[in-house]
C-alpha cells in the first residue's frame, strides 16, 4: 500500500535512492529544505512498505496575473516503482493544489527533449509543449516547456505553443 504525504525533514535523509535516476536533477540540501519552508503544499513524497521511498514531487507557485501558475520542479519514482502511476498521482495532487486552493492558471514543468517516455506521459496527464527551451540543461540539453491550463483559464491562452524557441535567459523567473 503506497501513502502519500508532505515531504518532511526527515525524509531529506532517506531519498537519495530515487534521485539515483540518471534523468533525474538533485539538488543541494537548502534548495529542498527552501521548498518544504515556503511552498509545503506542493512537496509530497510517496511511501510503501517498510517506509521505504518511492518517490516524491515537489514544486511551487509563482508568476503574476495570467501568468499565476503552479510549477513541477521535480517528479521522479524510482525504478522499480514506476508503472504503477505514482508519478500520475503525485501530478494530479500538485494540479489540485494549484487550481483549487491558488487558483492559478496552468501548471507547466521542464523535462528534456531527449526524455520520450516523460514527454508521452506528460501528454497522456494533458500536457502540451508549450516551447522549447534551447540549451536549458547544463548548458547543452534543449528542455521542453510543457504546460496543462487549469479551470481559472477558461480559454486556455496559457498552453497556445509559442512559433519560436528561446534561450534561458528569456525566461521569466520569479
Amino acid at each position: 500500500m503506497t501513502t502519500i504525504r508532505r515531504f518532511c525533514c526527515n525524509d531529506l535523509l532517506r531519498f537519495t535512492p530515487v534521485n539515483f535516476d540518471h534523468l533525474t536533477e538533485t539538488f543541494n540540501m537548502s534548495f529542498y529544505m527552501t521548498y518544504m519552508a515556503r511552498w509545503p503544499d506542493y512537496f509530497h513524497v510517496a511511501e510503501g512498505p517498510g517506509n521505504r521511498i518511492m518517490g516524491y514531487i515537489m514544486g511551487k507557485v509563482e508568476g503574476q496575473g495570467e501568468s499565476w501558475h503552479g510549477h513541477v520542479t521535480a517528479v521522479t519514482v524510482a525504478p522499480e516503482y514506476r508503472r504503477q502511476k505514482l508519478a500520475k498521482k503525485l501530478m494530479n495532487l500538485l494540479e489540485d493544489i494549484s487550481d483549487k486552493i491558488d487558483k492559478a492558471y496552468f501548471v507547466d514543468l521542464f523535462v528534456r527533449a531527449s526524455n520520450i517516455p516523460a514527454i508521452k506521459m506528460y501528454e497522456k496527464l494533458g500536457y502540451v509543449i508549450y516551447r522549447r527551451v534551447l540549451r536549458y540543461y547544463s548548458g547543452e540539453e534543449d528542455g521542453l516547456d510543457m504546460r496543462k491550463a487549469l479551470s481559472r483559464d477558461v480559454e486556455k491562452k496559457s498552453i497556445i505553443p509559442l512559433k519560436r524557441p528561446v534561450t534561458p535567459d528569456e525566461l521569466e523567473y520569479d
